[in-house]
């Protein structure tokens, strides 16, 4: 049924940024975004673009304002390649940043909390919520924080997480994500 719809919804849509088509995917953090998005990449010969490629635990809200700038605008400038240097998470500060290249293709899509934000909707042609509940998101974050080597315990992730899904409320708030997505897909049934 989501394959079905996604493409239906492709069939009319428009791009808004240049001859690209952008699918926003939004959700909580561990919600399932990525997971959805990598099946999408695959199914559509689509690049992701993540969020967390420009947030960081040092600027978790306003990192937002380098998303124009870095992606949407070279591309309605007719890009056909975007390089960006990717944030960093964890506590390691000697970590440099990774120089991410991208190939713009026909359809791009925008993964992560936010992806479907105000300033984004000018250029998001298809929205897409993953709705999860927020206990199972942040077992989920916690579970992927330690598979990807944060040195921080259990208890002290569980609190990150608690702590951003408070940041997030407001946001989900402020912006409502889930109305403005075109299409709601249960988070619950994707194999995170």
């Amino acid at each position: 049924m989501l394959k079905t719809d996604i493409t239906k919804l492709l069939k009319t849509t428009k791009p808004k940024v240049g001859d690209t088509l952008f699918i926003g995917i939004d959700g909580h953090g561990g919600a399932g975004k990525l997971t959805l998005a990598d099946s999408l990449a695959k199914e559509l010969s689509a690049e992701i673009i993540q969020t967390d490629d420009f947030a960081s635990e040092d600027n978790p809200l306003e990192w937002w304002k380098l998303l124009a700038p870095t992606i949407f605008i070279p591309i309605q400038n007719g890009h056909t390649t975007l390089q960006y240097e990717c944030s960093r998470w964890w506590e390691n500060p000697d970590q440099k940043r990774k120089l991410v290249s991208k190939q713009v293709t026909p359809i791009m899509i925008i993964e992560g909390v936010s992806a479907l934000r105000k300033e984004f909707r000018q250029y998001i042609s298809l929205g897409i919520f993953v709705d999860t509940p927020l206990e199972l998101c942040i077992k989920r974050g916690v579970q992927r924080d330690i598979a990807d080597g944060s040195k921080k315990s259990r208890a002290a992730l569980e609190t990150v997480w608690r702590k951003w899904a408070t940041e997030e409320q407001e946001y989900f708030k402020n912006h409502a994500p889930k109305i403005f997505a075109d299409i709601i897909i249960d988070g619950t049934k994707l194999a995170v």
